[in-house]
C-alpha cells in the first residue's frame, strides 16, 4: 500500500473507528459477506475433512478461517483472491472466489496483476472441475461421456471467472470516470470563482476610472467657465458706473459663458443617464458592465470639444482681458476624438490656471501638428502686479488631471516654472486616428 493510502486508512480509523472502511455500511456489507463466506466454507469443510482424512473440526475451522478472509477484500484484494485460489482444490470458497475476483478487478491494483490472478483462477477452476468430472465418470456418477468433461469444465471455469471479472472492470472504470468528472467539476467551479473575482475587480476598476473621468470633466467644465465668469464679473463691477456700455458687454459675456457651462454639464449628464443603473458596491456586476466606462468615455469624446474649438477658447480668454497669442505649426488634420478632446482640455486648463494664479500675464499658446503626434505648449510670463487678483479658489487638481489625461493616452506631460518667473505646460499626444478600435 502506498503512503497516501496508509494515511487515508489511518485517518479513517482515527475519525470513524471502523478500521479501513470509510463508511459504516461498507463495513456492515463486508462483515456480512465474510460471515456468509465463512459459513459456506465451514459446511464445505466437512466434506473436505472426509475426503482428506482429517478430523471434521479441523476441516470446519479451516473453512471458517478461509471464508472469513472475504471481510478484508477492500484492504487486501490480492490476498483474498490468492486464498480463494488456494482453497479451490478443496472444492470450497465459491462465494469467496467470485466476490474476491470482482473486488480485485474493481480496485486500483495494476492490470497485469489482475490479469495474472484471473488467469490463475480460471486455470485452477478448470483443473479442479476437470479432475472431479473424470472421477465422476470413473465412478459411474456421470454418464454423459468423457468428451463432455473438457466442455463442461471450460464452461464452469468461464462462468465462475468471467462475469465477476468483467463486472469488476466495469465498476472500477465507472468509479474512476465519476471521480474524474467530480475533479473536473471542482476545477471548473474554482475557475468560475476566479473569473467572477476577476470580473468584480475589473468592474471596480472600471467604476473607479469612470468616477475619475467624470471628476476631470466636471473640473474642466466648471473651473474654466466659472473662472471666466468670475473675471468678467469683476470687470463688470469695476466699469459698471464708469462705462455702462462695456458693463453691458461684460454681462452678455457672463451670460453666454454660463449657458455654455450649462450646455456642457447637460451633455455630460446625458452620457451618464444612458448607462446602466447605479448598483450597490456589494451587488453582483455582470461582465457586460465592465466596458461601460470605456463606452461612456468614447461617447463623451465623440460629443466633446476638438482642436477646431481652440481658436474660440483663446478668444474667450482674450475677451476676459488676457493677452494671448496663438501659433499653429504644421498642417492640421483629423485626430482620434479622444486625442483632440485631451489636447483641448490641456490648453483650457492651462489658461484657467493663468486666470487663477497669474492675473494680467501674457500667454503664448503653441500647437504643432507633427508626423505622428500633436504637441502643445502654453507658457505665461509673471503676473502683472497692477492687475487685481480675481481671488479664484484652487483645488490643486488641475495639473494632476492634465497629467492623467495625457499619460492615459501614452503621451508625455511636463510642467514647471520658467526662467522668467512664469509657468510652462507642455504635452505631446500620439496620433491615434489610424489605430484600430
Amino acid at each position: 500500500m502506498t503512503a497516501t493510502g496508509a494515511d487515508h486508512v489511518t485517518a479513517g480509523t482515527t475519525s470513524r473507528g471502523w478500521w479501513w472502511w470509510e463508511r459504516r455500511r461498507s463495513a456492515v456489507l463486508d462483515i456480512g459477506l465474510g460471515l456468509a463466506s465463512a459459513f459456506e466454507c465451514a459446511l464445505e469443510g466437512v466434506k473436505f475433512a472426509g475426503d482428506a482424512g482429517v478430523p471434521v473440526p479441523v476441516g470446519v475451522l479451516f473453512g471458517l478461517v478461509a471464508g472469513a478472509t472475504l471481510a478484508a477484500r477492500r484492504r487486501w484484494p490480492v490476498a483474498v483472491v490468492l486464498v480463494s485460489i488456494a482453497v479451490t482444490p478443496a472444492n470450497m470458497g465459491f462465494l469467496l472466489g467470485i466476490v474476491g475476483l470482482y473486488t480485485l478487478a474493481a480496485s486500483e491494483v495494476p492490470r497485469r496483476i489482475t490479469a495474472t490472478l484471473a488467469g490463475m483462477c480460471l486455470a485452477g477452476t478448470f483443473i479442479v472441475t476437470f479432475v472431479r468430472m473424470n472421477q465422476s465418470v470413473d465412478d459411474g456418477a456421470f454418464s454423459g461421456g468423457r468428451w463432455l468433461v473438457p466442455l463442461f469444465s471450460g464452461v464452469m471455469s468461464l462462468g465462475l471467472t468471467g462475469p465477476p471479472l468483467l463486472l469488476g472492470l466495469y465498476i472500477g472504470a465507472r468509479r474512476r470516470l465519476m471521480e474524474s468528472l467530480r475533479e473536473r467539476a471542482d476545477s471548473l467551479e474554482r475557475e468560475l470563482s476566479l473569473l467572477a473575482d476577476r470580473a468584480e475587480e475589473r468592474a471596480e476598476w472600471a467604476r473607479t476610472e469612470e468616477r475619475t473621468r467624470i471628476a476631470r470633466e466636471m473640473h474642466d467644465v466648471v473651473a474654466h467657465r466659472v473662472s471666466l465668469m468670475v473675471v468678467h464679473a469683476a470687470a463688470l463691477q469695476a466699469v459698471a458706473r464708469k462705462d455702462p456700455e462695456k458693463a453691458v458687454k461684460n454681462a452678455v459675456l457672463v451670460g453666454d459663458m454660463g449657458r455654455q457651462a450649462l450646455t456642457e454639464l447637460r451633455e455630460m449628464l446625458g452620457v451618464l443617464r444612458t448607462g446602466e443603473p447605479v448598483r450597490r458596491s456589494d451587488a453582483p456586476v455582470p461582465l457586460a458592465a465592465v466596458g461601460a466606462a470605456a463606452a461612456a468615455a468614447a461617447a463623451a469624446a465623440e460629443e466633446g470639444p476638438c482642436l477646431a474649438d481652440i481658436e474660440a477658447l483663446v478668444g474667450q480668454s482674450r475677451q476676459a482681458g488676457m493677452v494671448v497669442e496663438l501659433a499653429v505649426h504644421g498642417e492640421g488634420r483629423a485626430y482620434d476624438a479622444l486625442v483632440e478632446q485631451t489636447a483641448y482640455r490641456v490648453i483650457q486648463e492651462a489658461l484657467t490656471n493663468v486666470h487663477k494664479h497669474a492675473a494680467g500675464a501674457k500667454v503664448m499658446v503653441r500647437l504643432a501638428h507633427r508626423e505622428d503626434e500633436v504637441a502643445m505648449q502654453i507658457e505665461n510670463g509673471p503676473a502683472d502686479g497692477a492687475t487685481a487678483d480675481a481671488g479664484l479658489p484652487s483645488g490643486g487638481n488641475g495639473l494632476v488631471g492634465m497629467r492623467e489625461r495625457v499619460m492615459g493616452l501614452g503621451g508625455v506631460f511636463v510642467s514647471g516654472v520658467t526662467d522668467a518667473g512664469g509657468w510652462r505646460v507642455s504635452a505631446v499626444l500620439p496620433d491615434r486616428a489610424g489605430c484600430p478600435d
